[in-house]
């Protein structure tokens, strides 16, 4: 039983792409289609999916390495906002109540989007993971039993998975120009937020992508250009400051000083990969969900990961990323001042959430929302994981927490209401 659980939990719903791919297949299938467009379009959702996945690594592999000089060489040492971390610990502890949740809980998102009007089925696999380890962690910490820590885990799960897209559809439509996917990140609060901002804040005919810069500013209109040099001044900036044998430790006998220029262009090429892949993935799930949208769970939407925003504004990603980055380098002197728990303003998940909010912002706010819904952004996942954190070291996971928003709101709220009860 143990080995058939692992094995849908972590070789099927675990793997986003084959949970895609799955619902794909299915979505073709209930059209009629011919065998051999089941076929093609099921691969190609996968494989797009896939590529974007490769583009995604090949960008995280460079700022995990940014990350690494930028500690070295201004000396930080805290708490480390990572849902990769967090769960990872957590599985440790509660890998079978967390598999179970995982399980239940996706069940129950197929069935609140049958029957209410929340008609959204939630295929980032990781988030879910990350979600499940969170409702454990949760409840665990209440002191409520395993069986009932998986029925209240899995509840929750399951409707999150439907409600939270629903919170920033509005902005996403705005984003896509129809109504055909929704944001599957648990950071839909930020999201909503950010697009909200930009209302407030600028004028979306203002956009990130028609921005009219002085002729020897003009390089910095192709995205991938700007991003590269960009990424480069944070890159030199942190190589210089870590030294030559920190850069080397870490280089693999390239040249310190060549080392950030490679990287820097190594995560442009990662983000050019990701809106590729995003491209040819949309254009195969899309078609293939009106099946599943028209038969099994009608006017359904399936709830994809954050990058698939990427492509709509290449340039807002990066001023999204930059100022929430900003905004969280500011967080942390000022946290070390105040005596609250130290955030590391992580390179992967500040550039994720960051850009994606710089996307939202944009699309109501232009390049004012861009950059002020990514500093908003960058306070957010700076405050959330601090408070969350003495959550974590109630059972002993130390050293990181969960950056993601949705997550720190619905945790704070479940944790402090237990409290209240003197479940604690």
């Amino acid at each position: 039983m143990k080995a058939i659980l692992e094995f849908i939990v972590f070789g099927v719903l675990g793997q986003a792409s084959l949970l895609v791919g799955l619902m794909a297949m299915v979505g073709l299938i209930m059209q009629k289609k011919k065998a051999y467009q089941v076929c093609t379009g099921t691969v190609k959702t996968i494989v797009g999916f896939l590529i974007f996945g490769v583009g995604s690594s090949a960008a995280q592999g460079a700022l995990t390495n940014f990350q690494t000089l930028f500690a070295e060489g201004f000396h930080l040492d805290g708490v480390l906002p990572l849902a990769e971390a967090v769960t990872g610990m957590a599985q440790t502890k509660f890998p079978m109540v967390i598999a179970l949740i995982m399980v239940c809980g996706f069940g129950i998102n197929l069935l609140v989007a049958r029957f209410t009007k929340f008609k959204y089925i939630f295929l980032t696999g990781q988030h879910n993971l990350y979600l499940a380890a969170l409702g454990a962690i949760l409840f665990k910490a209440l002191g409520f039993s395993d069986n009932v820590t998986i029925v209240l885990g899995a509840l929750l799960l399951g409707f999150s998975a439907a409600i939270f897209p629903a919170i920033a559809q509005p902005y996403m439509r705005k984003i896509t120009g129809s109504d055909d996917i929704a944001i599957g990140h648990y950071c839909s609060l930020t999201y909503a937020l950010s697009g909200w901002i930009g209302e407030k804040v600028g004028n979306p005919e203002q956009s990130t992508e028609k921005l009219k810069l002085p002729k020897w500013l003009s390089i910095f209109k192709d995205y991938i250009v700007s991003i590269a040099l960009s990424i480069g001044v944070f890159y030199y900036a942190s190589a210089i400051a870590a030294g030559r044998e920190a850069v080397e430790a870490v280089s693999g006998g390239t040249h310190w000083l060549i080392y950030p220029l490679m990287q820097s262009l190594t995560f442009a090429a990662g983000l050019y990969v990701i809106i590729t892949g995003v491209r040819m993935f949309l254009g195969e799930i899309v078609p293939a969900f009106v099946g599943i949208s028209e038969k099994l769970i009608p006017n359904s939407k399936p709830a994809l990961d954050c990058p698939v925003v990427f492509p709509y504004a290449p340039t807002a990603t990066i001023i999204g990323f930059l100022s929430a980055y900003a905004a969280g380098l500011v967080c942390m002197f000022i946290f070390a001042k105040v005596g609250m728990p130290v955030i590391i303003p992580v390179a992967i998940p500040y550039f994720f959430i960051g850009a994606t909010a710089g996307v939202f912002g944009n699309s109501t706010g232009g390049w004012k929302g861009a950059i002020v819904a990514g500093a908003v952004t960058g306070v957010l996942i700076a405050v959330g994981p601090a408070l969350m954190y003495p959550v974590m070291e109630n059972i002993g996971l130390l050293g990181t927490a969960f950056p993601e928003t949705d997550f720190n709101f619905v945790g704070l709220i479940i944790y402090y209401i237990g409290k209240l009860f003197g479940l604690i």
